[in-house]
């Protein structure tokens, strides 16, 4: 029996609470979903996983994981927080 995994998703308070606090007016490519990998996020910190086992659902790891370390250098998460 193949046990399905659950997935993490911001709810619209939680979304509406951290979207003013993040960058905008950036220059260069344009940004994916940022709800999706921000949920992508959580549930990889809250699941305590490896990030390459992040579900496919949330785009790829790479992604996941790479939004998560520049953001992390750049102070983001300390203003959302």
């Amino acid at each position: 029996m193949t046990r399905k995994r659950e997935v993490y998703w911001l709810s619209d308070a939680e979304w509406g609470a951290i979207q003013p606090h993040l960058p905008s007016g950036r220059r260069g490519a344009r940004r994916v979903d940022d709800r999706r990998v921000i949920s992508g996020i959580m549930h990889m910190l809250r699941s305590g996983g490896r990030w390459k086992d992040c579900p496919a659902v949330y785009g790829p790891y790479t992604t996941i994981y790479n939004r998560w370390n520049r953001w992390s250098r750049q102070g983001v998460w300390e203003r959302i927080v």
